[in-house]
């Protein structure tokens, strides 16, 4: 046996033995007292020497494996195969995109989990095969996993999950699970979420800014129809809710064209940044004033919105990460509706 392995067995302890194996090796390599690479007891050899039977060592060093503790070498035994996530709950956090927003949830999930955490991110880009890629190779290894589900179809359109998709988060644990941003109908189960309610949110927030948005004559929603990161459909249906609800002329584009023929008195809202960024730089062009001429309302905030004046509607993406870590700390297993707003400045 190593040196440096103390595996104590309590015999009178109701913990089970491959547990306490588990656990005495996980303090030794936190401690330090065996490295990174350092070859540890087959479990014959761990199995003498605790005088216990095979199959509890044999269950102690899988369930090491699966966390990848420990890793085997064929030919030549089990060694150590990193330190840094041992002491820490690890977290596999997996974002759709990169975009400013989604960054926001995830550097306040990670500040608050704090030192209590270790968060490994994978960004898969909306793609189903790359998100059920990185699950299978990382089913068992993690404490948690909190997933935005937002992928698109064979037509570039949004879908919150696809039956493979299902078939992955299946795999994982109840109380393993948080599922943040987006939860439709189709996965069931006691896991953790912190969600939007994109269609009920969308109506909400624009009914709250009613009274500016009808100085305008008509509304207009900025919907990218087939997009590589698309958006859940059930904003144009919260959109369509709110203008028919108050009998307002609207109309649906799917992106702010070139040389767009804006007509005063008109309000957009905008979903995509570089709509908002040609929206704003024709506006200026034909010298029309923002909150005036032309009205936006920009979907999910920004710091950069907030300087520019920005109106917009938005969830509070820091406190939907907040959240999730403190059900990662608490071990909670609540459904959440995240906090949605509508926030008005200069551009209505």
């Amino acid at each position: 046996m190593s040196q440096a392995l103390h595996i104590k067995i309590n015999e009178t302890s109701r913990i089970p033995k491959y547990k306490q194996i588990v656990d005495s090796l996980v303090a030794d390599i936190a401690n330090g007292r065996i490295k990174v690479g350092e070859k540890i007891p087959s479990i014959n050899e761990l199995s003498e020497n605790l005088l216990l039977s095979r199959d509890t060592v044999e269950k102690a060093y899988k369930l090491l494996k699966e966390r990848k503790i420990i890793v085997s070498v064929k030919g030549k035994g089990f060694y150590t195969a990193k330190t840094d996530l041992i002491s820490k709950v690890n977290v596999l956090f997996m974002v759709n995109k990169p975009s400013t927003y989604k960054m926001i949830t995830y550097n306040a999930f990670v500040n608050g989990l704090g030192v209590n955490g270790h968060v490994d991110m994978f960004i898969y880009h909306c793609d189903e095969s790359l998100f059920i890629k990185t699950m299978e190779r990382n089913i068992g290894s993690y404490d948690y996993y909190v997933i935005m589900p937002h992928f698109r179809d064979e037509n570039s359109c949004h879908v919150s999950y696809t039956p493979e998709v299902l078939r992955i988060l299946t795999k994982i644990p109840d109380h393993k699970l948080i599922m943040l941003d987006n939860i439709k109908s189709g996965l069931t189960g006691n896991f953790g979420s912190v969600y939007q309610d994109f269609e009920e949110d969308i109506y909400n927030a624009l009914t709250e800014g009613i009274e500016k948005i009808k100085k305008y004559d008509k509304i207009i929603l900025v919907y990218p129809n087939r997009s590589a990161n698309p958006y859940p459909r059930r904003i144009l249906t919260g959109f369509r809710k709110f203008c028919v609800t108050n009998n307002l002329d609207f109309e649906v584009l799917d992106e702010i064209y070139e040389d767009m023929e804006l007509q005063s008195k008109d309000i957009y809202v905008t979903i995509q940044e570089r709509d908002l960024v040609n929206l704003v730089r024709q506006t200026r062009k034909k010298r029309l004033k923002l909150g005036k001429d032309i009205g936006i309302i920009s979907y999910n905030d920004t710091p950069l919105k907030e300087l520019l004046g920005i109106s917009v509607i938005s969830t509070d993406f820091k406190t939907m990460g907040e959240s999730a870590a403190y059900m990662v700390l608490r071990n909670k297993k609540e459904k959440v509706k995240n906090v949605f707003n509508y926030i008005e400045r200069n551009s209505v």
